[in-house]
């Protein structure tokens, strides 16, 4: 047997791309537009029940706030969403995805350390703020009904749909999801003809049209800045529909986009026009979108406003669903379970995510229990989020290589835009603003504990030379006095150095009760910055002995390593690479194929008394976050059933002070 030899090969993973990814990317369709007004505007066409109403709850009705503040509305659409999402953020797509994350993983190559700060901020306050559209949104809706019988108590009903909806979740959403897009295109036209039907009564609000109105209302009038906190409501659902583009496609969302904005500034209008015929005291408890609409369509109008509620809070679920996964393949996020109920690619279900929001969207409601008080935590977490996603595209406009004119231009723009509202939104603090604040927090706590303890674990583990071991390797393989471990033995491996290898192999294959096994293979994963990266590369270490498999896989793939094993090893055989037939002579006759064996290391600190005081906190958050997450088996897609765990210390100190002398 020679001892060493080296053969390689770099081959796709023939797994099918996600849900026609590429072909909604590449061409505008009839499917695809209808496809993103169901999926991609869920959240930002909801925000008329909401937005206008909470200007005026305690504001007097008069017509320099009216023209003002739906001015702002009209500006703010079209900075924002339009601008900077729309035209620039939809442009710094990684491959067709987009998001905070993605758009992070297209950063990665600047090779700044400390950019993943501003990646994590912001995942953790879009997450918080995800906590609280889905009550806002529904309980707006429901309490439309409240015009019908004004002493109904709709938190009940907005308990059981939310519930109803996270329960759903796991059977996955591909039946509904059909209905999306539909729905959306009733609701967006009934907003536009709601709009229509004041407009024409009142054309003078088409002077809102005009940005002075909104500096003059912000600048002139006192305390209308502060009002600043709810207009920025109309704009909430932009950071998701930079998220989704990977969904349906940058083109079908510019085409979409023009229907749906034109119908949102129809109804903002509207609003601005029924506000200036009806002048005087604040609105209190009055809804003003519901008080536009005839008494005969108000139950058909509830139940169309009820299911674009639904499908805003499924889609923003969808959301931080994917958001989680990016976060989990960037190592952002403990490993948890993820499982995929429906044949389409995109329908992940996340179980422990799905409760955890569950569980906030219902505290939310019985803390706050009327949607006009939840506008109160609403806002603050996403404007941490926005202002995130500028610094990022700011270094995407540097790797693209823009002037450093036009990137000023952008950062004095929105950090003067997107400041102000979360100055404005800062009022909202003691409010319930506070809430969204500790949610994004805590979240923030857990990526980074996650992320600092993976980074000290990585610290103390210890790397040898794989060329030092190879001839041991070699014999034990060979040596028949050695009860026979597996036929084939597998071992998942940090090192992204193929010539190094982790300590703890070493010592689990020859020190720890030595394993003989026919082939041995070492398995390293490595996410790519790319999102649906699928190929592998292999080579042969020691003939018949050893080969080194490394997989590259995009930061949206399922690592399903079990699966993509089996394909390599197909792949190897083929190639005469490997025999993986039984080496035993009774067997070996009648081409039965040996036994695969993956050995996984649970990496301990029984010495962390060793460490400094922030280490020991890190790997107390850290250990807490794996034992709650799932196991690496879980997360990595492994057979229990041909599993074996062992715990190596990661850190075995020397003791000077616990020397000891024979008597």
């Amino acid at each position: 047997m020679p001892t060493s030899a080296t053969a390689a090969a770099t081959i796709p993973i023939p797994t099918p791309e996600p849900g026609g990814h590429g072909t909604l990317h590449t061409r505008i369709t009839a499917a695809g537009s209808l496809i993103a007004l169901g999926i991609v505007y869920g959240d930002i066409g909801t925000s008329p029940l909401y937005t206008v109403r909470g200007v005026f709850v305690h504001r007097p009705v008069t017509e320099e706030v009216v023209l003002g503040t739906v001015s702002a509305i009209i500006w703010t659409l079209t900075l924002l969403t339009t601008f900077k999402y729309v035209f620039i953020a939809m442009r710094a797509d990684n491959h067709g995805e987009g998001g905070i994350l993605s758009l992070y993983a297209l950063l990665r190559r600047l090779k700044l350390k400390w950019l993943y700060l501003p990646a994590i901020i912001g995942a953790a306050a879009l997450l918080a703020d995800s906590l609280i559209t889905p009550p806002i949104s529904v309980a707006s809706a429901i309490e439309g009904l409240q015009m019908i019988k004004p002493d109904l108590n709709t938190v009940p009903i907005v308990l059981v749909i939310l519930v109803g909806l996270f329960a759903f979740q796991q059977f996955g959403t591909a039946i509904i999801g059909k209905l999306f897009g539909p729905v959306m295109v009733v609701f967006f036209s009934m907003l536009a003809v709601l709009g229509i039907r004041f407009l024409v009564q009142e054309p003078s609000i088409l002077r809102a049209l005009n940005p002075y109105y909104a500096v003059h209302m912000i600048t002139r009038l006192p305390g209308a800045f502060w009002l600043l906190g709810s207009i920025f409501l109309c704009s909430t659902g932009a950071e998701a529909l930079y998220a989704d583009m990977g969904h349906v496609g940058r083109r079908n969302i510019y085409v979409s986009w023009t229907f749906v904005k034109t119908c949102l500034l129809l109804n903002y209008l509207g609003q601005g026009a029924w506000l200036l015929q009806h002048q005087g005291a604040p609105l209190g408890e009055r809804n003003l979108f519901f008080e536009m609409i005839p008494q005969w369509g108000l139950l058909p109008a509830i139940g169309l406003c009820t299911l674009a509620t639904i499908i805003a809070s499924q889609a923003l679920i969808s959301g931080s669903y994917t958001l989680i996964i990016e976060a989990l393949r960037l190592n952002f996020w403990p490993k948890v379970k993820v499982s995929y109920p429906t044949e389409l690619r995109g329908q992940a279900y996340v179980p422990s995510l799905n409760w955890i929001l569950c569980a906030g969207c219902v505290g939310v409601v019985l803390h706050f229990r009327e949607s006009s008080r939840m506008e109160a935590a609403f806002g603050l977490a996403v404007t941490v989020t926005m202002l995130m996603t500028t610094v990022l595209l700011a270094y995407y406009l540097r790797l693209r290589r823009v002037g450093i004119v036009w990137i000023g231009l952008l950062l004095l723009t929105y950090f003067t835009v997107e400041g102000s509202f979360l100055i404005a939104n800062l009022r909202k603090f003691p409010e319930g603003g506070y809430i969204s604040v500790l949610l994004g927090l805590l979240l923030l706590l857990v990526m980074v504990s996650w992320i600092q303890g993976r980074r000290l674990r990585n610290d103390l583990a210890k790397y040898v030379p794989l060329a030092d071991w190879l001839s041991l390797l070699s014999k034990l393989s060979a040596d028949e006095s050695v009860p026979k471990f597996a036929t084939h033995l597998v071992y998942l491996t940090d090192s992204e150095d193929p010539k190094m290898v982790e300590n703890g192999i070493i010592h689990s294959i020859f020190r720890k009760s030595p394993k003989r096994a026919d082939i041995y293979y070492l398995i390293h994963v490595t996410t790519t910055d790319e999102p649906y990266t699928k190929t592998y590369h292999a080579t042969t270490v020691l003939a018949d002995d050893l080969v080194r498999i490394e997989f590259r896989l995009g930061f949206r793939v399922d690592h399903a390593i079990n699966y993509m094993f089996r394909q390599v090893v197909t792949d190897l055989v083929k190639n005469k690479e490997i025999d993986i037939t039984s080496r035993y002579d009774s067997l070996r006759g009648q081409d039965m194929v040996g036994d695969f064996q993956f050995v996984i290391l649970n990496r301990t600190l029984p010495y962390a008394q060793s460490l400094s005081g922030w280490q020991r906190l890190v790997a107390r958050l850290s250990g807490a976050l794996r034992w709650l997450g799932s196991s690496q088996q879980q997360s990595f897609g492994l057979d229990n059933s041909s599993l074996t765990i062992e715990n190596i210390p990661l850190l075995t100190p020397e003791r000077p002070e616990l020397q000891l002398t024979r008597d």
